[in-house]
């Protein structure tokens, strides 16, 4: 087809009412046209794409191989007009139709995919992906442009990056029900001397700090395991050993049925997190709608809260 206008459009929209009817005269029904009507719009269809796309026999019409490719392309045209149209939709209700999310671990388990479901049920039209990787790998990929947002352990430094602290929570300790540490109301890090630990792999050759505090206050362990920080909880609920970590994680993971005890842990170890992007995204709508999500959501952790969503 030498052009694409309103015209041909037009054609191509009878073509694919033809092709699912069957016939001229059920087509014109339902288009509310002539049959004749139908008939040239056909005729005029295959003159200026230069094949044949039905066979006239006996007064019938018998689609050819080449009708059912173009009705085909019809549909996936179709698909992308609609695509486009809640497109419209997202970028007029937030400014973009689509949000890239690299997050860290610790709040890829619940926190970060209930503001994915918080947003998508206030606007079904949005494309979203969510990856899940390192804190410096997070501050990589939006700094690259792979990623729109991200969600980040702090502190971080960047030069091209704006840094929004969003919450810094308290760590807790977590024990199997039935264990001695269980009844106590808060656990020292003196309660750990000659407990086995579960504690994250670290991703680089930095001290784990629960190791670190343990040192520092000349406390002997009896041994640790070392898993993905997915396990964690797993591992404390199969009665492999204790840990600490943030509660936001903690209770992202753990379900009743875990047997898992939850308790403050002192000397109070922290954990910030905050959320980055680029300065092109800083009056972008979808933000505004995720620190209030996030605001809302946190009110349903055992986290102590430090510093609420804002910019630096």
């Amino acid at each position: 087809m030498p052009d694409v206008n309103i015209h041909s459009l037009k054609a191509l929209a009878i073509f694919k009412t033809l092709f699912e009817a069957g016939t001229a005269s059920q087509a014109a029904r339902t288009l509310g046209i002539t049959q004749s009507g139908v008939s040239r719009s056909l005729a005029q269809l295959e003159e200026n794409l230069g094949i044949q796309l039905f066979l006239r026999e006996k007064n019938r019409l018998v689609a050819t191989p080449e009708a059912r490719e173009l009705y085909d392309e019809i549909l996936r045209l179709m698909g992308n007009i609609e695509e486009l149209r809640h497109s419209v939709l997202a970028l007029k209700e937030f400014g973009t139709s689509r949000l890239r999310i690299a997050a860290i671990p610790g709040l890829s388990f619940g926190f970060v995919p209930r503001l994915v479901a918080g947003l998508l049920e206030y606007n079904r039209n949005f494309s979203v992906s969510l990856d899940m990787m390192s804190s410096h790998e997070v501050q990589l990929a939006v700094e690259s442009s792979h990623a729109d947002i991200g969600f980040v352990t702090l502190p971080i430094t960047s030069r091209v990056l704006r840094v929004e602290p969003w919450f810094t929570t308290e760590a807790v300790c977590l024990v199997p029900q039935g264990h001695d540490l269980a009844a106590l109301e808060r656990i020292d890090v003196q309660d750990l001397r000659d407990q086995h630990l579960v504690i994250s792999n670290q991703p680089s050759i930095s001290t784990n700090p629960l190791l670190e505090l343990a040192s520092q206050h000349r406390v002997r362990i009896a041994g640790k395991t070392e898993a993905n920080i997915g396990t964690i909880t797993a591992l404390v609920a199969s009665h492999v050993g204790i840990t600490v970590m943030n509660p936001i994680t903690a209770q992202d993971q753990l379900a009743p049925r875990d047997g898992v005890v939850m308790r403050p842990f002192s000397p109070a170890m922290t954990f910030s997190f905050g959320l980055i992007y680029r300065d092109n995204w800083k009056q972008a709508k979808v933000l505004d709608f995720l620190r209030e999500e996030g605001r809302a959501l946190l009110a349903h952790y055992p986290a102590t809260v430090i510093s609420p969503a804002g910019e630096d």
